[in-house]
């Protein structure tokens, strides 16, 4: 069976919702934290989500235990954006239920089937065995996934699906970004390396002198007609000989300085003079080299509207969120939850 904290896991990631609803009827009297356009949310829903977070966040804590000092951090962590998104989705499932979204039968059975599928629960035992762990029945389930379903067809409907762009806008948007659509230049070559030995402080010049009269015989032979890819498998010192001495396709930005200008006065096919390197002398062959490529607008055009309509999105979403805020009746009920809702919001308004 699935543990605790991966069921807990799987309905906040699945769901994106506390383990309780907010609002829901309960039959004790318990602390309502606020009230939002008179529906109420209690210090149990404060505190399902917080367990979730936590969770998440894989912090290991005992809620019985008020001198927790970590717990005590994680939640002050915690606290300000769950009480940002508890606001905004109340607000939105109270948006959906006056366009009369609800979630149908056929969407909740193919959701939990879902749900089912990816954690094992294969068996009705097993899932109703992980619901009780989690102290749920399938009404607070079916609630909650309600809430998840309305959330998001208020956020398609009312916000994401009216975001467009222009032409305008997407060509504005491809001559200030032209790099994002530019590939650099990319060499693909083949070496041959004659190593000289060395123990990193002396050089011998005996062994470096015959290795660099190698390397020159090496070259000599290429340029006579023999294969290069020959030559470097038989002869090369470098990994690259099991591949015939093949590197690449590289980006010309990422070969050292030295190289680069050695290698951009090449044509595909030539060989470079014998270059002494850390390494000892190296001899270069131009594959081929590709030149940097801008890709045209009208390709670029899904990329620049996916681009520029993920901005949007958030952008136009923040302020819808902002116009239920500004008519809603929010009534605190609880100063220091005010506080951290408060935090919540002046965080987020500092992202970009």
């Amino acid at each position: 069976m699935i543990n605790e904290r991966g069921f807990s896991r799987m309905l906040v990631l699945v769901l994106g919702l506390a383990l309780s609803p907010a609002g829901s009827t309960a039959e004790i009297i318990e602390q309502i934290l606020v009230k939002v356009n008179g529906e109420i949310f209690t210090k149990t829903d404060l505190e399902a989500r917080q367990v979730a977070a936590l969770r998440q966040r894989g912090v290991q804590f005992d809620k019985n235990d008020p001198s927790d000092e970590q717990l005590r951090q994680a939640l002050n962590m915690v606290t300000p954006q769950i009480m940002v998104d508890a606001v905004a989705e109340m607000l939105m499932v109270q948006r959906g239920k006056e366009l009369g979204y609800k979630l149908t039968d056929d969407q909740f059975k193919s959701i939990v089937d879902n749900i089912r599928k990816e954690n094992k629960l294969d068996t009705e035992e097993r899932f109703q065995a992980a619901l009780k762990q989690e102290n749920m029945t399938m009404a607070d389930l079916r609630r909650q996934i309600e809430r998840n379903v309305v959330v998001s067809r208020v956020q398609q409907v009312e916000v994401f699906g009216k975001i467009g762009i222009s032409e305008d806008e997407a060509r504005a948007y491809y001559d200030a970004h032209m790099e994002e659509f530019t590939s650099p230049a990319t060499v693909t070559l083949r070496e041959i390396l004659v190593a000289v030995p060395t123990d990193g402080k002396t050089i011998n010049v005996g062994q470096d002198e015959a290795a660099k009269e190698k390397a020159e015989q090496l070259r000599a032979r290429a340029l006579s007609g023999e294969g290069f890819e020959q030559l470097a498998a038989d002869s090369s010192d470098s990994p690259s000989r099991a591949n015939a001495g093949l590197i690449g396709p590289l980006s010309l930005n990422d070969l050292s300085a030295d190289l680069r200008r050695v290698v951009e006065t090449k044509k595909s096919g030539e060989i470079t003079d014998v270059i002494r390197t850390q390494r000892g002398y190296q001899i270069i062959k131009v594959e081929s080299i590709k030149a940097s490529q801008t890709m045209p607008f009208e390709q670029a055009h899904e990329q620049i509207n996916d681009r520029v309509v993920t901005g949007k999105r958030k952008e136009e979403f923040d302020k819808y969120l902002d116009r239920l805020r500004a008519q809603a009746i929010i009534e605190w009920k609880n100063s220091e939850v005010k506080q951290a809702y408060e935090q919540g919001m002046a965080e987020q308004a500092k992202q970009p």
